[in-house]
């Protein structure tokens, strides 16, 4: 395991334990793990973003601390991940496949699956030129999860 992930896996101990609140000092930290504090900077600047559901707030100087706060939670997040992870098409079977495994992992409710699916369905997208469809329904697909996750 990367001295990156370490670094990362032991500040989200701490948020867990914290209650999503997480406070340390850098120069701490970096002894803790024998490591330079740009170590740590990097850490926190590439793990713990605003795009990953956190924000880092930080005090300089000689009492100085780094604090980051989850705003996210784990099914938010995961939900999220799922929406950027759809690519530029999506089938109407992949859109079905996809809120399946979202709905048995407790993702989204049997309402908002229910939703989700008839919107993305060929029946919903009729209007639409064949070859449009996919990719629409890959953009509506992502944006409803998304706004799902964000709610």
């Amino acid at each position: 395991m990367k001295m990156s992930d370490v670094i990362a896996d032991f500040i989200g101990e701490m948020l867990s334990s914290g209650g999503g609140v997480a406070e340390v000092q850098r120069k701490s930290l970096a002894d803790r793990f024998s490591c330079v504090p740009s170590q740590i900077n990097y850490v926190i600047e590439t793990r713990f973003t605003p795009e990953h559901g956190y924000l880092v707030e930080s005090q300089r100087g000689g009492g100085g601390y780094i604090r980051i706060v989850r705003l996210m939670d784990d099914k938010q997040r995961t939900l999220l991940e799922a929406a950027r992870g759809i690519g530029g098409r999506l089938t109407q079977n992949d859109a079905a496949r996809l809120m399946r495994a979202l709905l048995s992992a407790e993702l989204l409710t049997a309402r908002e699956a229910q939703l989700l699916l008839s919107a993305c369905s060929d029946g919903a997208l009729a209007e639409v030129d064949k070859a449009d469809r996919d990719r629409l329904r890959a953009a509506i697909f992502r944006c409803a999860v998304m706004g799902i996750a964000t709610t």
